[in-house]
């Protein structure tokens, strides 16, 4: 039986559980299936993950989606006495696996099917085996990235649990063929492509929702970390204390236009790991700072229209605003290093979005970054798909007037996702695969 023909076979009635080991509000992929699974399977459907950060608003709103939190492992084992830390590396994944028994097989009912991130593998493939054996119920893993890879940046290279368990699901989705032909060939695992694909709100934002959201950050991109940066030593315009004036937008009764002096904004989103360089974005800011600055005075660097005249060939040198959104362990590092720079042409601001305002954002800028090394090579990160899904292009040349390039690929890339969106992706790729292991596992 192909798995088109088992579509129709999830129950209306049907319950499924999302299980991350993870903060839920900083894993879109898991909260699109939860939304997904709710209103094109028409499934009731439990979010088992740690809390930290808000999911979507179409996530906590919709009646169908029920969010459990787990107690999050304390994020700082440092306040512990370090003789108790061999101790603690011991006792997190086994707090975390009781941890996840108890809600997977107590305090949520009895799922269909459960759906789990993979990774990290330890001990959630273990702990939703184990729990789907007890409850009767389908286990399919959707394979972001491997486990072990991630673990060998420190720890070296084993990847026997994941096999193991793996091959024990009753299904598995994957991110691209890359890895469903790893997974095939020296894993033993077929796996169903579910490409990532940016849903229906990530896209360029209107001119109202821009300047809506800029007014709404503005204080804070004129802010500085300590020294004074191309966004906060002009001299300021008597528009500038208006509070319906922002550095991109203006607005003059019912009338918003985009400044004629604004910025380039790039953004870049990131979780602050080991594995995305923000180096490389530190040191390509400052080659472009150096080498502006070098063809301008000190009286060109204080006017405003300066930004807009034809030096050196008639090539322009705007200003550059990178916005870096996210959370991770190592922001701090980062940010002290940005504000050591001194940087006359750019500037570096770190924010954290709510859920509803990062897709304005990146449908608000003009470039969008990602720095993510993938531990296997096999993975494309979210980051670049919302990106995409918003128009952003990964080339920058020329601002603000018509950028010839700018403009094509844009065209490009929102013409690559006309077609498809993520509910149509999981209509045909991940819909019949969950039909299939609910029917032939209840068979």
């Amino acid at each position: 039986m192909n798995l088109g023909q088992n579509e129709s076979r999830i129950r209306p009635s049907g319950r499924a559980a999302v299980v991350v080991l993870g903060d839920i509000g900083r894993s879109p992929r898991m909260q699109y299936h939860a939304l997904s699974l709710a209103r094109q399977a028409h499934l009731e459907v439990d979010i088992v993950a740690y809390g930290g950060s808000d999911p979507h608003s179409a996530v906590k709103e919709h009646k169908s989606i029920h969010i459990n939190e787990m107690t999050q492992w304390p994020s700082n084992p440092r306040s512990f006495p370090k003789i108790l830390h061999p101790l603690l590396l011991i006792l997190k994944p086994l707090v975390q696996f009781f941890m996840l028994l108890w809600y997977l097989c107590v305090k949520i009912p009895k799922p269909d099917v459960f759906i789990v991130q993979n990774p990290p593998s330890v001990p959630t493939l273990v702990a939703v085996k184990l729990a789907s054996w007890i409850r009767h119920s389908a286990f399919i893993i959707d394979w972001h990235n491997f486990g072990y890879t991630l673990l060998a940046l420190s720890l070296g290279r084993n990847s026997r649990i994941e096999k193991h368990f793996g091959k024990m699901a009753n299904g598995s989705l994957c991110v691209t063929k890359a890895m469903q032909h790893e997974l095939a060939q020296n894993w033993g695992i077929s796996a169903t492509v579910l490409y990532d694909q940016p849903p229906d709100f990530f896209q360029p934002a209107s001119l109202e929702e821009k300047h809506k959201l800029f007014c709404g950050i503005d204080k804070s991109l004129r802010t500085p970390y300590s020294l004074q940066d191309c966004l906060s030593n002009e001299v300021l315009t008597p528009d500038d204390d208006n509070p319906n004036v922002t550095l991109f937008t203006t607005q003059t009764g019912t009338d918003i236009s985009l400044k004629w002096n604004r910025p380039a904004l790039i953004v870049s989103s990131t979780s602050w790991t080991p594995d995305e360089d923000f180096s490389i974005l530190l040191e390509a800011a400052l080659m472009y700072d150096r080498r502006v600055s070098a063809l301008l005075n000190e009286d060109d660097l204080k006017r405003e229209d300066v930004f807009w005249q034809e030096i050196k060939g008639g090539k322009q040198y705007p200003r550059l605003l990178f916005i870096i959104t996210g959370k991770g362990p190592e922001k701090e590092k980062y940010e002290q290093k940005m504000a050591k720079l001194n940087l006359k042409r750019v500037a570096f601001r770190t924010m954290w979005l709510e859920p509803e305002d990062y897709p304005l954002l990146l449908g608000s800028a003009d470039l969008g970054v990602c720095l993510h090394t993938s531990s296997s090579g096999l993975d494309l990160p979210m980051k670049v798909v919302d990106m995409f899904g918003c128009g952003l292009p990964m080339l920058f040349k020329g601002f603000p007037g018509e950028c010839d390039e700018l403009k094509s690929l844009r065209q490009g890339v929102l013409a690559s996702r006309s077609s498809v969106n993520w509910a149509t992706e999981w209509e045909a790729n991940a819909k019949p695969l969950i039909s299939k292991v609910i029917f032939d596992n209840s068979s």
